[in-house]
This record gives structure tokens, sequence and C-alpha cells, in this order.
């Protein structure tokens, strides 16, 4: 059984989910976001880090964050770099975690003034 909610539009969704119009705004923000943003490269995460990237996800492949035994996707940098390279580059500080761990707890820690 799908445990549904109201959203602010009218329609009726699973707790789970975002509606379509949640979704769309979400879209819109992201790219009025996107379009002021330094493109990847100009923020550090060019081809070199992709190599490098992808060499530490293969010598480290499981997520380690708070004993998580999912595969890891993300390199996440365990102090914020904010472009500085001497901290980006610091291998001793990446760390080697899952999507949902990434997206959920550390960003949450990372957004804590």
């Amino acid at each position: 059984m799908t445990i549904l909610r109201l959203c602010t539009c009218g329609r009726k969704v699973p707790v789970t989910e975002r509606c379509e119009c949640q979704r769309r705004q979400k879209r819109i923000r992201d790219q009025r976001h996107d379009r002021t943003r330094p493109s990847a490269a100009a923020r550090l995460y060019g081809r070199e880090w992709r190599k490098a990237r992808a060499e530490f996800l293969q010598r480290h492949p499981y997520c380690m964050h708070n004993g998580c035994d999912r595969p890891a996707t993300v390199v996440h940098h365990t102090i914020p770099h904010k472009g500085n390279p001497r901290l980006f580059w610091n291998r001793a500080l990446w760390l080697p975690v899952c999507i949902p761990c990434h997206e959920g707890p550390l960003q949450s820690e990372e957004r804590q003034p």
C-alpha cells in the first residue's frame, strides 16, 4: 500500500516522491544556479580530477562513511576545499563514499556553519 500526500498544487503523490510541479521548480532553480556557476574545470574538476578520482575509487571501492558497505562512486573532500588546490589535491582528505551518504549526511554536515 502506497501512502500518499497532498502536494501544494493539489495532486496526490507518494510520500517518497516529488510531484511533477516540484521537479519542474527544482529544474528551473538548478538551471538558474548553473548559469552563474564557473565551469567544472574552473572549479578543479577537469580531466586530471576525473583520472585521479577513477584511480582512487578503484583502490577504495566501498563507501567508508559510518560503516556503510555500498559501492563508492563519489570522492568526498573531508575538508571543503572551496577552490584551494592544496586542499583539493590532498589525497589524505579524500573519502570514498556512495551517493546516498554523500548527498545526505555529508552534504548536510558541510552546510552547517
